[in-house]
């Protein structure tokens, strides 16, 4: 007789998570609370740059929480911030900052760190 072969709903590694990513989740944690409390100091000025500071940090935030998840959303949505802070650090002068948001954003495009996500 033919018996079904039952496959496993998700691979064996699905929604295991690497130590990099832990520590980019930690690390983009502290610089978006620090960023927040810039921004309400007024070290961005006191238009759209403050509001546009507290937009993208909240959207980290909650991309942050999902990426501790493995959800997919959340691993989107911190890659966007990654792309974004870069580019602002960019325009800030900053370069420090910003090859490392860009080294975290080259880490999670890789297919090892996607294909881990549910």
């Amino acid at each position: 007789m033919n018996e079904p072969v039952l496959t496993p709903r998700f691979p064996p590694n699905k929604g295991k998570m690497l130590p990099g990513i832990a520590g980019i989740a930690v690390f983009m944690l502290v610089l978006t609370l620090l960023n927040v409390f810039g921004a309400l100091e007024n070290a961005f000025g006191n238009g759209a740059g403050k509001y546009g500071v507290l937009g993208l940090c909240t959207m980290l935030v909650a991309g942050l929480f999902g990426l501790l998840r493995m959800k997919r959303f959340g691993w989107a949505m911190v890659c966007g911030g990654c792309i974004l802070l870069s580019i602002g650090y960019f325009y800030a002068r900053r370069p420090v900052e910003a090859l490392l948001t860009l080294v975290f954003f080259l880490y999670l495009v890789r297919p090892e760190v996607r294909d881990r996500m549910l």
